[in-house]
Parts: structure tokens; C-alpha cells; sequence
């Protein structure tokens, strides 16, 4: 099994975390940069929020678990990030920021924060739904067209370990399988040819 950077080892897991094959993907996708202001709810180990603050200028990160929050505030600390702001709030009430880059929905029912979110994004951002079950991505991509949102898009990662030996290479029996499906979408820019839409697995 491929061993983590050393920046995960260091980190404290409490709740499930987000692993780097969706972190990275989402990173990628997303388009990101060093000027880009980011979301993610809920806030669990804090994983996906750290990883986010070490390449973008802000990241904000809600959880209504104030101790999610405390193990994600340390993890934080650990790694000495300073552009994280921890918010314990329900993202299904509001949010509070405005102009955001991207947002990550690692909640149960997330479509149900999709209008929020679609308020809080700037024009081309971009909301990731971070869902376990395909029952899941089909509620939230049908509140995705119903906001008209753009863009959306569907992906599984799997990762897979090869065994390289002298008598022959094959893949391994262990790997980081199946964890969640990836649904992206983007905000509509006003004035702007949208992609046409597509709902699928890969």
C-alpha cells in the first residue's frame, strides 16, 4: 500500500477522513491557485481543509461537531496553517462568505446545502459533492440541474497497487477502492456558453 506524505502521518484522525486520490482530484477539477478562497462542510479530521489551506490564500471550513472542530483546529496548528477559519455552523442554515472559489459538501443530504452554496460561490466556481452512495449522487445532480447549475460532472477514483517482482508484475489484491463519487459542477459566468452537462460514472 502506497505510504502517505509525510504531512498526512503527522496528522490526527478523529471521523472518516477525505484520503489524498479524492483530495487531489478535487484539487485538480477544480482548477485552484495560491489566489483562490475555498469552503468545505462538514469539517470531520480536517484533512481535506488543511490540504486545501496549503495551496490556496483562505480556506473556510464549517462543522456543527465542536469536537470535529477541535481535532481539525489541532491538525491545523500540527501543520502550522494560519489562512484557516473554523466556523462551528450548519451550512444548511447559511454561509456566510461570498465570491468563493470552490466549496466541498462532505454531508448527509448535501444536496439539501446546494442553494446556499450556489449563493456563496463567485461566477465559475465550483461545488464538489463528496457522496458515498449512488442513491446520493442522483438526488444531488437532479438539485443540481434544478439550480441550474453547469458543468456537471460525475467521477469515481480508484487506486490500484501493483506488485513489481523479479518472477512478474500484477496488480496487488489490496487498494484504495471504492471511498465516494465525485460530483462537480460550476455556477454559471452571466453572458457565458455553458458545456453541456454530463451525469455519468467513470
Amino acid at each position: 500500500m502506497f505510504i502517505y506524505p509525510k504531512i498526512y502521518r503527522k496528522l490526527r484522525r478523529g471521523p472518516q477522513v477525505m484520503l489524498p486520490k479524492d483530495i487531489g482530484i478535487i484539487m485538480a477539477y477544480s482548477g485552484i491557485s495560491k489566489n483562490s478562497v475555498c469552503m468545505d462542510a462538514g469539517t470531520g479530521s480536517g484533512w481535506l481543509a488543511v490540504s486545501l489551506a496549503r495551496v490556496c490564500s483562505k480556506v473556510y471550513s464549517y462543522d456543527i461537531r465542536k469536537e470535529f472542530i477541535a481535532i481539525a483546529e489541532r491538525n491545523a496548528s500540527t501543520l502550522g496553517l494560519e489562512n484557516i477559519e473554523f466556523r462551528n455552523e450548519d451550512v444548511f442554515k447559511k454561509i456566510h462568505e461570498r465570491d468563493l472559489n470552490l466549496i466541498v459538501l462532505d454531508l448527509p443530504s448535501s444536496e439539501k446545502a446546494l442553494s446556499n452554496a450556489k449563493k456563496a460561490l463567485a461566477e465559475g466556481g465550483t461545488v464538489v459533492g463528496y457522496l458515498p452512495h449512488m442513491e446520493q449522487v442522483q438526488r444531488y445532480a437532479a438539485k443540481l440541474d434544478k439550480l441550474k447549475f453547469s458543468d456537471v460532472h460525475t467521477v469515481e477514483v480508484i487506486v490500484r497497487d501493483m506488485l513489481v517482482r523479479k518472477e512478474g508484475m500484477r496488480p496487488s489484491t489490496k487498494g484504495l477502492w471504492h471511498t465516494a463519487y465525485l460530483v462537480f459542477a460550476r455556477k454559471p459566468e452571466a453572458n457565458k456558453t455553458q458545456i453541456p452537462s454530463a451525469h455519468k460514472l467513470i
